[in-house]
This record gives structure tokens, sequence and C-alpha cells, in this order.
């Protein structure tokens, strides 16, 4: 499972012109689901974003996690993140999860996340998905479950 993580002041995800999901402070999940992914990589991947210590404390050192924060998380599946362009210039998805499969294991880290207790957001599965969003630091972090 991969995850750019980014941390934000605000974003939002819009579908045809309309906005389906925003969230305020907090943190934007792109989540890529590749195959063989399971139960252990998305509790690892879930644990590593809510954990993430990227917000600063008092002294304006990076100490604090989105949960620490009170912050949201607005989480957009993003396939491409499995884009592969080792060959050429087109980028292959072949190691991304099939889109049936990849739907269950974003529903379910989207579930598991909000049991946390965290105000969770999301984008629309398989759609033309517009992302505005507000970069705070700039902070971004990738996640990838292979390399844990």
């Amino acid at each position: 499972m991969r995850a750019v993580v980014q941390r934000v002041a605000w974003a939002k995800v819009e579908v045809l012109g309309e906005v389906v999901s925003a969230i305020d402070r907090g943190l934007l999940v792109y989540l890529g689901v590749g195959k063989g992914d399971g139960d252990a990589e998305r509790a690892w991947t879930l644990q590593k974003v809510l954990g993430l210590r990227i917000f600063e404390n008092a002294e304006g050192k990076m100490d604090r996690s989105v949960v620490d924060e009170g912050g949201s998380l607005l989480v957009v599946s993003q396939f491409t993140l499995f884009g592969d362009v080792k060959r050429g210039r087109r980028p292959s998805f072949d190691d991304a999860m099939p889109p049936a499969e990849a739907e269950r294991a974003y529903d379910a880290f989207v579930r598991e996340a909000r049991a946390t207790g965290i105000v969770v957001g999301t984008g629309r599965f398989r759609a033309d998905m517009k992302v505005s969003s507000l970069n705070d630091g700039p902070v971004t972090i990738w996640l990838d479950s292979a390399a844990r």
C-alpha cells in the first residue's frame, strides 16, 4: 500500500463541480493499493498516517500527530501511485490492485480510520476528481508498506 501524505491547512474534493468532501487542518492522504496488499499492509499504513509527527509543537518542532492536533483526514484513492515508468514514457499500472478489490481495501482503510474517532472525508472511488488543497509547510511524506 502506498500513500502520499500532505499536511494541509484545508483540502477539498470535487466531482462534476460538486464538493463531495472537505476538511480544515489535517492530512490529505492519496492512497494507492497494490496487488497482494492485505490487512497487514493496511494496518501498517493507517498506523503510520495517524502517527506521523509532522505537526509543530509549541517550540516549532515537528512533534505532534494529526490525532494530537485534533485534525482530520481527507483520503483520496490514487491507483497512479503504482505507475511504473521504467520503460517508456507511458506509465504501466500492472502493480495496482484491480479496481473492485482496491475499492474494498480503500473502504476498509477509511472505515478503520473512522473507527479511531478521527474525522475522515473521502473522494469518490473511480471518479474524475478535482482535488484542491493548501499544503502547510509544505510537508509531504511518501509511505510504502513494502519498505516497512
